[in-house]
This record gives structure tokens, sequence and C-alpha cells, in this order.
């Protein structure tokens, strides 16, 4: 089957993953985020603050939690990897294996109608609960470069990425939506793989994908442009090296991007 897009580090299908899952040679972990079929694309009941009804972003094709992936569709995964990741793992419970490891993503939730977290089911030996915090108001509808219903932020892909894969693994995402999966794993240098049925999903995931990425081996430093004098700047004085110092906050691997990327227009960055 030709690519909808590939570079050195990431490989894109436009088509059903049902379809095309069967054919697919084995990788090492599969990170993805079905439908849950639970009809959040709906709405919601209750009100948020001051008894107003709660009002979520829209989107073209607004069914996309109508349905969810049959069970034959979790073998093809099983079969792909012995590695899984799959979130709303709690949604699935009727049709997934026993398991003994589930991560639990808080997302230091403030609005009373919407859930404190989300979990996803793993196939992992280890036997306990891990919790990841990111906070996020997901259908809300206020991330600035959020592009999908479900999209995932990039800081909790990347810790999934960092924390089950190692930098020679290959990841498949086979419902892979805007590609942030893939974007994470380009970002630590992964190869990666999506499937995805909406073409114009694909598109905007090749778009994410041919930002330049970061040197992840090399060190930065973020300097925040509110505490840093510009008058300062330019001249060798003992102020303005302290007004450097107390500006900078070091980073390493893809820390730095995705500071940069969650905080625009405030901050520079420059090798470390």
């Amino acid at each position: 089957m030709k690519p909808f897009y590939q570079d050195d580090w990431a490989t894109i299908y436009h088509g059903d993953c049902r379809e095309i899952l069967p054919d697919f040679p084995k990788v090492d972990l599969v990170l993805t985020d079905p439908p849950y079929g639970v009809n959040r694309d709906k709405g919601f009941g209750g009100f948020g603050g001051f008894g107003q009804p709660i009002v979520r972003r829209r989107f073209d094709h607004d069914d996309w939690d109508s349905d969810r992936p049959e069970e034959e569709v979790f073998c093809h995964i099983f079969d792909l990897s012995k590695l899984a990741i799959i979130w709303g793992g709690n949604f699935f419970a009727d049709i997934l294996p026993r398991s003994t490891h589930w991560i639990f993503w808080d997302k230091l939730q403030t609005m009373p109608t919407f859930g404190d977290g989300e979990l996803a089911w793993t196939n992992s030996t280890r036997k306990s609960i891990t919790k990841v915090t990111v906070e996020w108001n997901g259908l809300l509808g206020k991330e600035k470069y959020r592009q999908h219903p479900t999209q995932k932020p990039l800081t909790l892909m990347t810790w999934c990425i960092e924390n089950y894969s190692k930098q020679e693994h290959c990841i498949i995402d086979p419902f892979m939506g805007s590609g942030t999966t893939l974007r994470a794993a380009k970002d630590l240098n992964r190869k990666s793989i999506g499937i995805e049925i909406e073409e114009k999903y694909c598109e905007i995931a090749a778009k994410r994908l041919q930002q330049e990425v970061l040197d992840l081996n090399a060190g930065y430093v973020i300097r925040d442009l509110e505490l840093l004098p510009q008058y300062f700047v330019g001249a060798n004085t003992d102020e303005n090296r302290v007004a450097m110092r107390s500006s900078a906050l070091r980073f390493t691997r893809a820390g730095a991007l995705s500071f940069i990327q969650a905080n625009p227009g405030r901050f520079i960055i420059e090798d470390a």
C-alpha cells in the first residue's frame, strides 16, 4: 500500500485500520486512542459555572464517538506487538484481556461535569497503576493547537513513548487522528507508523511531521522574556549576568519542545 506521507522517521497510511493491520509487520509498541463508542460527540448533560450550559467545540463530521472498534481490531493489535497502550481501555473492558498495569492520566480537571482523568489499558507485565499528570480541558476546546476532537496532549504521548519504548523501537498508532503519537515519536527519534481513515487528519498530521525536529541529545536553555530586562541585553555587566541567569530554564530531550509549545510567545530557545 502506498503511504499518504513518509519521511525518515514517520509513515502515514490513509485507510481503514481493519483492512490495513492484518498485513503489517511486527512493531515494538502500539500506542493509540480509539473511539470509545459512548456518544461523547453528542454533548454532555449538566452545566458549567454559574448554571450555564457547557459550550463544546464543534468539529466537521461530528459523529466521531458513535461506534467503537470490534474485538477483531484488538486481536490484530496484539498480533502486531508484545506491548500495547490503549487509551480509554475501561470502555473496552468487556473485549480486552485482563490487565495488571494501568496508566491513569490526571488532568487536574477544574470542571465539575468532566472526569478527573482517563485510563489507559496496557498488556505490560508490570503489576501496578502509574499516574501521569498533564493539565488538560480537552472537550472545552481551549487548547491553541487542538485540531481533532479527541486529541491527546503532546506531553502525554511523549511521556508514554519515553517510558514504554527505546530509541531504536518502532511505534504504530492505528487510530492516528491528527498525528500526536507520530509527532512525539519523531521528537524522540523513534520510527512510527500511523493509520487514519479521515483524509483531512492525514493532511494535518503530515504538516505537523514536516516541522523541524530539535536535536534531542543536546541541551537547551529556554529564557523567559518577562524576566529578562531588555535594556540589559548586550551589556557585559553584573546586572546583565544576573538577569540572564534568573531568566533561564534548562531542559534536555523533548522537554524544551513541549515547554515552548505550551507557552507560545513568551519564551525563546537557544543551545545550552
